[in-house]
Order: structure tokens, then C-alpha cells, then sequence
């Protein structure tokens, strides 16, 4: 006969690790939680797209992209045709194209690119015209005068973090994984930024990652802002910075 276990689940512990145990959540809550908070896989985002007006962020765009395996020698990509599709739709033809690389276990902190306001023009009352009252008019967009991102991922995980930081919106957090072209499945995804929505990766994966980029303006250093960037700084120890200093 089995005897019964102590209501206690963890009376077996001594009172130090007691006091230090957490235990994980596995409940899976609604998606629009999970992509605020958790994160989500991008073909999950994509396929509830409908059911998340209230947590998605305005001007972002998340589409699906379908890798070919060629059975032997490796697989086929296609990243977008400006002619078709989702930056057809919204009227995005990338005036730059760039590549970047991230190591297996780095990250880039929150990057943001200042958003065009017009002289004279409220910022709230402007987002509100182009999000809110209008957001199915793309030809308001002033793409050509602030830099929206169109990014791909070809090698690793990321992990994208998105926040809403424009006047007068809701501030909103979007959370998501996208596997590269080396890892095809329904997660194969691309994802545009709009100007004034921060954005910040992780490379999750056991691989570098390695990505391709289009942005809407040609590069402008005056327009590279950082927020919560201490991640891409790698400080150094502190006994280092102590004796780097000499003598007290």
C-alpha cells in the first residue's frame, strides 16, 4: 500500500531552497497575452492576425515566406517581389538593401528611427490620421521621409521584440520568433517596422544569424536611436574596471 504524500509538496526542502524555488507556468493563455508578454511563433501571429487589433501595432506587417527544399545540394528562398504581395500592398520599395550577422548567443538592443512629422503637425493627431482614421490609405505613409525596415532571416532564430514609442498611441509590445531559410517550416516569415516602433533581436538559435534587410531611406547615421542598448556594450568585469583605474 502506497502511503499518502505530505500536502506539503516540497516539505522535503530545506528552508534556503524553499525560499529561493520558483516553479514555471505552463498554462498557455490567449494569444494576444502571449504576444505581448511570452511570445509567439510568427505563423502563429500571421494565422491570428484577425483576432489581434487590440495588441497588434500599427504599421507592422508580418508575412509568411515558403522555402524550397532541393533534396541533396540545400534549398531555395524567395524573399519578396515588389511587384506582388504584402510591400506591394502598402506601397514599400526598399531604396536599400543590407546584410547583417549576429553570433550564436548575441543580441541587438532596442533600435528606433525617428518618425517624419510635418511642420506644423500635431504627432498624436498625425498618427492618428494615418493608423486610426485611415490606416487602409498606404499613399499617406511618408516613406520616403522616415526609414521603415523589411527584414529576413536566412540562418539562426531570432527573437523580435517590438514596442509602439509614437506620440499618442498605444504603447504596445510585440513578441515573436522567426527561423531562417536553414530551419524551413511554417515560421518562415519577413517582418516590416514601421519609424517610431523600437525593435530589438535575439539569436536564439545554435547558429549565427545571418539576415537581409530593406530599408525604405538610404542609411542615415543621425537616425540610429538606442534605447536599452547596455546589451551590445559587453562590459567589461568589474574587477577588471577596478584595476584598469590604477590606485584609489
Amino acid at each position: 500500500m502506497s502511503a499518502s504524500r505530505s500536502t506539503d509538496t516540497w516539505a522535503g526542502l530545506n528552508p534556503d531552497a524553499r525560499a529561493r524555488l520558483e516553479t514555471r507556468d505552463y498554462s498557455s493563455g490567449d494569444l494576444a497575452t502571449r504576444l505581448g508578454t511570452t511570445g509567439v511563433n510568427a505563423s502563429e501571429a500571421i494565422a491570428g492576425r484577425d483576432s489581434l487589433s487590440e495588441a497588434w501595432i500599427p504599421g507592422v506587417e508580418l508575412f509568411s515566406r515558403r522555402v524550397y527544399q532541393q533534396k541533396g545540394r540545400g534549398y531555395f528562398g524567395e524573399l519578396t517581389r515588389l511587384t506582388e504581395g504584402t510591400l506591394d500592398r502598402i506601397g514599400i520599395a526598399p531604396r536599400q538593401w543590407a546584410s547583417a550577422l549576429m553570433h550564436r548567443d548575441s543580441a541587438k538592443g532596442f533600435h528606433i528611427h525617428p518618425p517624419y512629422i510635418p511642420a506644423g503637425e500635431d504627432p498624436a493627431a498625425w498618427f492618428k490620421k494615418l493608423y486610426l482614421d485611415s490606416p487602409g490609405d498606404y499613399s499617406l505613409r511618408p516613406y520616403d521621409r522616415e526609414q521603415w525596415d523589411v527584414m529576413f532571416f536566412l540562418t539562426g532564430i531570432c527573437e523580435m521584440l517590438l514596442v509602439d514609442e509614437r506620440a499618442g498611441m498605444p504603447r504596445r509590445v510585440m513578441r515573436f520568433v522567426i527561423p531562417g531559410d536553414s530551419r524551413s517550416g511554417p515560421d518562415n516569415a519577413a517582418v516590416v517596422i514601421p519609424s517610431g516602433v523600437a525593435h530589438a533581436l535575439r539569436n536564439v538559435g545554435n547558429e549565427d544569424l545571418i539576415m537581409v534587410y530593406g530599408t525604405s531611406t538610404v542609411f542615415n547615421p543621425e537616425w540610429e536611436g538606442r534605447i536599452a542598448g547596455d546589451v551590445e556594450k559587453c562590459p567589461l568585469p568589474p574587477d577588471w574596471d577596478r584595476y584598469l583605474a590604477g590606485p584609489a
